[in-house]
């Protein structure tokens, strides 16, 4: 197991990150990450508080774009890649329904019965 991100309050403005990939040394091991998490996210591998989650990853994802000296090529980078990741993730989901493999989609919020029908 890797930490890959780990953020810790201390104070009202004391907010530290720890992480175990070394993108110096090693900056293939960031290849995988999103499509990784993307799967995570799609899943009940996500743990049950989504929303809270997301909404942390956003606000650190607002604070990086605030203190980039090139905000709009970011968000440009951001846009494409992020919308070839979803086109895969579509793609390989087709793929599965085509291969009989049923899919249960479950909105924002909602969380799979834990009881089996």
């Amino acid at each position: 197991m890797k930490k890959l991100l780990e953020v810790l309050q201390y104070g009202e403005t004391d907010i530290r990150f720890r992480t175990d990939i070394d993108v110096e040394k090693h900056p293939e091991q960031l290849e995988n990450l999103a499509p990784a998490a993307a799967f995570a996210m799609m899943t009940s591998l996500f743990g049950g508080n989504e929303q809270s989650v997301l909404a942390v990853i956003r606000a650190l994802s607002i604070a990086d774009l605030a203190v980039s000296v090139n905000q709009r090529e970011m968000i440009s980078d951001f846009d494409e890649i992020s919308k070839n990741l979803a086109r895969c993730l579509e793609e390989a989901k087709a793929e599965m329904v085509k291969r009989g493999v049923k899919i249960l989609e479950f909105g924002p919020g909602v969380a799979p019965s834990k009881t089996k029908s």
